[in-house]
């Protein structure tokens, strides 16, 4: 069966759950980053496929769907994160209103079977959208281990990765981290992550001399950040899952997140939980991270390889999809 795959950004989840229907389906991709489609691309792609699966619900899924609605032809969306979240006071998320809200809920009513990330982007579904929460299949993601075990020896150093524009350097926490580097100078600050636009320069004037603005790094490189750093910092105001500091907890980091949406859900009692973006918190969970002893590494690893292992997400995305192809069979 061919099975159109619908995404906007070259993300490490993206590709996990490519890989995984790759294994049952012959895989056309559509790739749209921008908000105009190509609309005759779209048709063809659609017409030649037998289900579709999209990756959140905005612009570059809203006529994948909608056709596949038409047609008759299943459908299967991953949703939660901007396209289920409200959170004006940061200007984040589709619920707020407009035009966006309502494509991401024609989406959401279209979609043969939803899909999200955590038990929180459930609850959030709940209360932000008209979608009924039994229409939602919770599948956690799953995390491909590169790492093997965590290394013996870390740094005295704590990491963030993301990419870098105006909009994430309060959602994600950004200028948070590196401004709480003054707070700890004999403390390495690393951020690695792809700049967008200039936002950089504002994190730049913010740094003390401890911190290290890396720019993009290849995944040979970002892997050896992970095994380096002891702690791994989040200070996300929203999160639907947090796949970064999964990844960063397999390689040993204990990480340092925001007691907020799904980290707590992702962290468990294997970090260090802030219940603030002021850098002096910030800094403090750093800090209590630091003193959490040889043993923190191990446990953070076997928190991750415990509760998010890759069958189940293989086995879960597979459910879902089948479900939907039965269901419009």
């Amino acid at each position: 069966m061919r099975l159109l795959y619908v995404h906007s950004r070259k993300a490490s989840f993206v590709a996990i759950d490519r890989d995984i229907l790759a294994e049952r389906f012959e895989i056309e991709d559509l790739y749209q980053p921008g908000r105009l489609p190509n609309v005759p691309r779209v048709i063809g792609a659609v017409r030649r496929a037998d289900v579709v699966f999209g990756w959140f619900a905005s612009w570059h899924t809203f006529l994948p769907v909608t056709l596949a609605w038409l047609l008759r032809k299943p459908s299967v969306m991953v949703i939660g994160g901007f396209d289920t979240a409200n959170m004006p006071d940061i200007s984040y998320g589709h619920q707020r209103g407009g035009l966006r809200r309502q494509a991401s809920r024609w989406i959401f009513r279209r979609a043969t079977r939803l899909i999200t990330n955590s038990t929180y982007s459930l609850s959030e579904i709940e209360r932000n959208t008209p979608i009924p929460p039994e229409r939602v299949t919770v599948v956690h993601h799953g995390v491909p281990d590169p790492f093997g075990e965590a290394p013996a020896a870390k740094e005295r150093a704590a990491l963030t990765v993301g990419a870098i524009d105006r909009t994430t350097l309060v959602q994600k926490g950004q200028l948070p981290f590196v401004q709480a580097a003054r707070e700890l100078p004999d403390v390495r600050f690393v951020f690695a992550g792809k700049w967008l636009d200039d936002a950089v320069e504002e994190l730049r004037a913010a740094a003390s001399p401890n911190v290290e603005l890396t720019g993009w790094l290849s995944d040979d490189d970002l892997h050896a950040a992970y095994r380096s750093a002891a702690v791994y910092v989040q200070a996300s105001r929203h999160e639907g899952f947090g796949l970064a500091v999964a990844e960063a907890m397999l390689a040993g980091c204990v990480p340092v997140v925001m007691n907020v949406t799904a980290m707590p859900e992702v962290v468990g009692d294997a970090g260090v939980l802030i219940e603030s973006q002021e850098p002096a918190a910030v800094a403090e969970g750093v800090r209590k991270a630091l003193a959490m002893g040889p043993g923190a590494a191990a446990r953070a690893r076997e928190r991750i390889l415990t509760a998010f292992p890759m069958e189940s997400r293989r086995e879960g995305i597979l459910r879902v999809v089948d479900g939907a192809i039965s269901e419009r069979a």
